[in-house]
């Protein structure tokens, strides 16, 4: 099979709901938006890395650092309308990589997971990752996204809630002994073609019951195919996560 380009798009806004301005949070020296532009870097098998930001301040340290930063319309609704905005500019590239800009601990190595998917499956417009899911508290937090996949590893349905229901006791120490339950990795690639199209697809019944917008997708009929990877990274939602990040680092630094 012909190698497939690869472009990984940040999408990056402002008005982070729960942590604004958080992209240029800068307690470790570097920003939050730096961070996690290094892991895409440091990934084996994209040829570009662009930031798709909303806001110049955004774009003004994109390129302080030396990256490459494109303003979106504001129009756009979400992480993926921005991720579409710039493929279409950029006829180039075969496959697009949404990564959020708040994971600056994801496994470049996961990224390249990601790609090696569409190897997989030549056919599948659109992937993504999950992870074992261990922690008997995440499984029931509404928070932690799950997911259920095939023996092909094409996604059958995620929810917010526990999947797959378990009818007989389980112990809590039994949870992610054998990978039963999947935390879904918020990562995505979409074929270009696919990506495109993506905006046009009508909001769902099951994406607005569930507010998951890869719901859209499967309700639609298209395959999205599930890469595991071993560990969920952490991404940074609030005040608390950063704190926890700056913390870490400062430890991984020191050492």
């Amino acid at each position: 099979m012909a190698s497939l380009r690869t472009c990984v798009v940040i999408p990056a806004r402002m008005d982070s709901v729960r942590l604004p301005g958080k992209m240029l949070l800068r307690e470790t020296g570097r920003s939050l938006i730096e961070h996690t532009h290094a892991v895409a870097l440091r990934a084996q098998t994209p040829e570009a890395v662009i930031v798709a930001t909303d806001h110049s301040a955004i774009a003004d340290e994109v390129r302080r650092f030396g990256g490459v930063a494109v303003m979106t319309s504001p129009d756009c609704q979400s992480g993926a309308d921005r991720v579409a905005e710039v493929a279409s500019r950029l006829p180039q590239y075969d496959l697009f990589v949404n990564l959020q800009g708040d994971e600056p601990e994801l496994d470049p190595a996961a990224i390249d997971r990601l790609v090696a998917q569409f190897d997989v499956d030549a056919a599948t417009p659109m992937a993504t990752l999950a992870a074992p899911l261990e922690d008997p508290e995440l499984l029931h937090d509404p928070n932690v996204v799950k997911v259920v996949f095939d023996s092909t590893g094409r996604a059958m349905y995620f929810s917010r809630s526990p999947i797959p229901f378990v009818r007989d006791a389980v112990s809590a120490t039994a949870v992610g002994r054998a990978p039963l339950f999947h935390q879904h990795i918020g990562i995505y690639a979409y074929r270009r073609d696919f990506l495109t199209q993506l905006p046009q697809l009508a909001p769902s019944p099951l994406e607005q019951a569930e507010k998951l917008e890869q719901l859209r997708v499967l309700q639609a009929g298209h395959t999205i195919r599930v890469g595991v990877i071993p560990h969920a990274a952490s991404g940074i939602d609030t005040a608390a996560d950063y704190a926890a990040f700056v913390r870490r680092h400062c430890r991984a630094e020191a050492a």
